[in-house]
């Protein structure tokens, strides 16, 4: 529902925990009839969609030019008129680019992103524009509200059973602290001895 409404998501999690499967899986729900472009440190991603644009990245040459970063990817997909752009992961300055490209009518934007719970994808995001700019935090902060509208935590347990464990949206934010507002949708819950996934009641504005 959230891929056909054309909502920008990120996928959040740990190493090995199933993101770029995830994100594999929340393509197929791109309509046919959209240009996607997909940017990549390897390719990894499987999309089944036909009209396709895959992007990857080139490390320099040994004289030490030629590199072709992710960031230089993210500004270029923008011309090649994307109905949406997926990036593989997100780990450095190119975090910026993307928040700009989701907030300039690309929407339903996916990315995924190294993070221990749907809060620290925020302060992850936060530290890696920081990272890549001069911008001050408040209008950092403003950019990731106006841009993602909902991030995704998944886990792998110590069984090594994966699981969505975390369904947030980002709801704006802070009046007073000034920091990015987020609201659990749904969150996995030990329940008779099985972890699941449970709605937490509260309905999210795109409904």
């Amino acid at each position: 529902g959230c891929v056909e409404a054309r909502l920008n998501i990120v996928v959040a999690g740990g190493s090995g925990a199933g993101k770029t499967t995830l994100l594999n899986m929340l393509s197929r729900f791109i309509p046919e009839t959209e240009r996607v472009v997909t940017i990549e440190d390897a390719a990894e991603l499987q999309m089944q969609q036909p009209h396709l644009v895959r992007l990857e990245t080139r490390p320099m040459n040994i004289e030490g030019a030629g590199a072709i970063t992710q960031r230089d990817l993210v500004i270029n997909a923008l011309r090649m008129r994307p109905d949406r752009i997926i990036v593989g992961e997100c780990r450095g300055a190119e975090a910026l680019d993307m928040l700009q490209a989701m907030n300039t009518g690309h929407r339903g934007s996916m990315t995924t992103l190294h993070s221990n719970s749907t809060r620290d994808a925020i302060s992850r995001l936060e530290t890696m524009v920081l990272m890549g700019s001069d911008i001050p935090l408040p209008a950092v902060r403003r950019n990731i509200a106006s841009a993602i509208n909902v991030v995704v935590h998944i886990d792998r347990l110590a069984s090594g059973l994966r699981i969505v464990s975390q369904i947030s949206e980002i709801t704006g934010i802070h009046p007073i602290s000034g920091e990015v507002e987020t609201q659990d949708i749904m969150r996995a819950i030990d329940y008779n001895g099985v972890i699941t996934l449970r709605p937490t009641g509260y309905m999210p504005s795109f409904l």
